[in-house]
């Protein structure tokens, strides 16, 4: 399949007291058309940031480097008005806070409505209608009294659910969803990883789906990237990633998670803390301070990307280390 995202050595830098400050740095992601494709990181690894760059939603003065492609156009080359096409028809976010993303003052209906008017030029009654659809192609009971509702009226699930078929209004052929279910209770998440799954598979969408969870993207997601330090740092099925990691840190994560299966007197812990792009080392592994399995090696040169098992790590250590890291890791200073 082609792809229908390409992501081709992207570097990006913000605006900070009065310098740049880079958050992303040498990012490639291919996603083809109909593939999920899950990022996983901690905090601050660059995962909002990545999708963001997609839309081209940058703040003013930002700095981008690379490619970003969709559909064979290059996103940063668009006009204005070809990048507000883009946004209202291609490509569309559902963002991880819904409270954070709504007008208060506006009522549901009003936020559903507006880009079918504005960008569809269709009638009022013609938007209600359809905005209705989309409530109810989504799990929301009784949508046309939703329509009259304010955000604050809904629980922290139904609004993710409206935020979900505001995404879906335009009929975009990507569909980029920042951590959808993070403020949600369990029973919630679960429905809502539900519609996506059910909507996906409907409608044939493309998606880049972001989260903490390595399990929870291995639910929904075709592969997996792991991201640490504004990189890439390993891409694998998400099938194989959790049970036969290619990088240190994919399974430093891994083994961390609880495991109810399992008895442990102490969960794992990644020692130290993660790093921000403009943090990392530009002449070593940014994750060689935290890693059990670090060498000199490691420390001596930026590592290089190696093709292994259908998959991608961004290790030195990579061919040496192949089928050791789903076993509990060496501990810091042995070498494995």
């Amino acid at each position: 399949m082609s792809a229908l995202l390409h992501l081709d050595g992207l570097r990006v830098s913000v605006p900070y007291e009065g310098g740049l400050r880079q958050v992303l740095d040498r990012v490639d992601l291919s996603i083809a058309a109909g593939e999920s494709v899950g990022l996983v990181g901690e905090s601050g690894a660059g995962k909002s940031m990545t999708a963001r760059t997609v839309l081209g939603l940058l703040p003013p003065g930002a700095r981008v480097e690379g490619s970003v492609r969709f559909d064979g156009r290059e996103v940063f080359g668009m006009s204005p008005s070809e990048l507000r096409a883009y946004r209202a028809g291609d490509a569309a976010m559902v963002f991880q806070d819904p409270g954070a993303h709504t007008n208060p003052l506006r009522t549901v209906g009003d936020f559903l409505t507006e880009g079918l008017r504005l960008n569809q030029r269709l009638p009022k009654r013609t938007c209600e209608g359809r905005a209705c659809e989309l409530l109810g192609a989504v799990g929301v009971d009784n949508p046309r009294a939703r329509l009259t509702q304010y955000p604050h009226e809904l629980s922290g699930g139904l609004l993710q659910r409206v935020m979900i078929a505001a995404a879906l209004s335009s009929e975009p052929r990507l569909l980029l969803a920042d951590e959808p279910t993070t403020a949600l209770d369990v029973t919630t998440q679960a429905e809502v990883m539900a519609i996506l799954a059910d909507l996906r598979e409907r409608l044939g969408l493309t998606m880049l789906f972001i989260t903490h969870d390595l399990e929870l993207a291995a639910a929904i997601c075709d592969r997996t990237a792991v991201m640490y330090a504004g990189q890439i740092v390993e891409i694998r099925s998400s099938a194989l990633l959790h049970d036969d990691p290619l990088h240190p840190y994919t399974a430093a994560l891994a083994a961390a998670r609880p495991d109810i299966t399992q008895t442990a007197h102490r969960l794992h812990a990644i020692p130290g803390r993660p790093l921000s792009a403009f943090e990392a080392p530009a002449d070593e592994c940014a994750f060689a301070a935290r890693c059990d399995w670090a060498q000199d090696a490691c420390r001596a040169a930026a590592p290089p990307v190696a093709e292994l098992d259908g998959g991608l790590s961004r290790c030195v250590r990579a061919y040496s280390l192949r089928g050791q890291l789903a076993v509990e890791p060496a501990r810091e200073g042995t070498d494995a």
